[in-house]
């Protein structure tokens, strides 16, 4: 009977669905947040749950989605799509977990107009997860504001949730977005993370009037060390850790996410010296991330 419940539940949101990808830009406030790590393991866990997803890569280096997995360096063939050459189906490389990568570094995406861009976003996939560069002044690439939801990683020490803060703040007077969703990561407990993700929503909703949605949190698990050593992820090389279940219950969530506009359609971001002059009319002290 709970099957056939399953069934019919996945039936009529498939009814129900708007067409097209699901599209996630995630990023975080700090280089140590977690964010590519999530990417990864996030796409292997819908690859398990049957979705074809495509990961944009923006954050090129050593380490960047592409050389996390190991031997997919610059993945990929972002060129040929601008230039009409391929599709994105036929230019992204396919990952053995079942999932594809797309390379798409800052240079090849500059002078590319949002229309082109968008085409990344329009191939067969069913979830689109972005790795996305936010530059100095907190703007997200024309590629990642075409996405319905922005996933902000944190992690739970005080420092972290500062700077997911600050974040999100420049990320909302860029592009006037009114809302994140959050995922703690490394959390040492699921109350831990409700507590912070508490605290930072009504910091976020008092001094922003953004609003904030829980994403759940990623347990802190020693075997996420281990699986990057190993040029893998948690979810494949150590699937019954906690940090593993995580992120598929993760997975099966973000399928049952309200499908938003994308930002893009929202009101264009402020040019950066009107973002600073913003910045400083409500500056909260650190202290109350």
């Amino acid at each position: 009977m709970d099957k056939l419940i399953s069934d019919q539940a996945e039936g009529l949101r498939r009814l129900l669905a708007p067409s097209g990808s699901r599209v996630i830009a995630v990023t975080g406030g700090s280089a140590g947040a977690g964010c590519t790590t999530t990417v990864v393991n996030l796409a292997a866990a819908l690859a398990q749950q049957g979705k074809d997803v495509l990961v944009v890569d923006e954050c090129l280096g050593d380490r960047s989605v592409s050389a996390m997995l190991g031997g997919m360096r610059n993945a990929g063939n972002f060129v040929a799509v601008m230039r009409g050459q391929m599709s994105v189906d036929d230019a992204a490389a396919r990952h053995p977990l079942g999932f594809s990568v797309l390379a798409a570094s800052r240079a090849n995406r500059e002078g590319q107009s949002s229309a082109q861009l968008g085409v990344v976003l329009h191939g067969s996939a069913d979830i689109v997860l972005i790795d996305a560069q936010v530059d100095q002044q907190g703007h997200l690439s024309p590629l990642a504001m075409q996405a319905h939801d922005v996933m902000i990683v944190t992690r739970m020490a005080a420092q972290a949730i500062t700077e997911a803060y600050a974040c999100m703040k420049r990320l909302h007077y860029a592009h006037a977005t009114a809302q994140f969703r959050v995922l703690v990561n490394n959390a040492q407990s699921a109350a831990d993370a409700r507590t912070a993700f508490a605290n930072l929503a009504g910091v976020a909703g008092r001094y922003l009037t953004v609003a904030l949605e829980d994403a759940g949190c990623i347990t802190a698990d020693a075997r996420m060390a281990r699986a990057l050593e190993l040029s893998r992820c948690v979810v494949d090389a150590f699937p019954s850790t906690p940090a593993a279940r995580d992120f598929r219950q993760l997975a099966a969530e973000l399928q049952y996410w309200p499908m938003r506009s994308a930002m893009s359609s929202h009101t264009p971001y402020l040019a950066p010296a009107t973002v600073t002059a913003a910045q400083h009319a409500d500056q909260p002290s650190a202290q109350h991330a």
